[in-house]
Parts: C-alpha cells; structure tokens; sequence
C-alpha cells in the first residue's frame, strides 16, 4: 500500500510538471509571436522613416532653391532700381 501511496505522489508531482512546462511553452512561444511581431514592425517604422527622411531632404532642397532664386531676383530688382535712380 505504502508503494502504491507513493506512486500516486510521484505520479501527482510529474502531472504538475508536465502543467507547468506546458505553460511556460506556450509563454515563450507567446513571446517568439510578439518578438517577431516587433521585429516586422521595426522593419516597416524603418522603411517609414527612410521615406520620410528622403521627402524631408527634397522638401529641404526644393526650399534652399526657392531661397536661391528669390535671392537672385531681389537682386535683379535692385540692380534695375539702381539703373533707373542713375
């Protein structure tokens, strides 16, 4: 009887373990889910911001060249002005 009682425990503790190892599976594949999850995520933000970065930079350059040929027509303006105060 007493080998049977223990039997029952042994078998008792190794139904317990086999919950608790099932359950930490399941989190970590959970977790390889979410981390793969991130990691397309990341790559998409990535791709985003590389575009955005590129239109900034043309947004940046097409202002500058505004600036540049404002510049250059205030100037003519002037130059004018200047041949018609002579």
């Amino acid at each position: 009887m007493a080998a049977s009682a223990r039997f029952d425990r042994a078998l008792a503790r190794l139904e317990t373990s086999a919950r608790e190892l099932s359950g930490r599976m399941q989190r970590q594949q959970r977790m390889e889910v979410d981390t793969q999850r991130l990691v397309h995520e990341r790559a998409r933000l990535a791709t985003e911001l590389d575009k955005t970065s590129a239109r900034a930079k043309r947004l940046d350059d097409g202002a500058h060249e505004v600036s540049r040929r404002l510049v250059e027509a205030m100037e003519n303006v002037r130059a004018v002005l200047q041949k018609t105060e002579s």
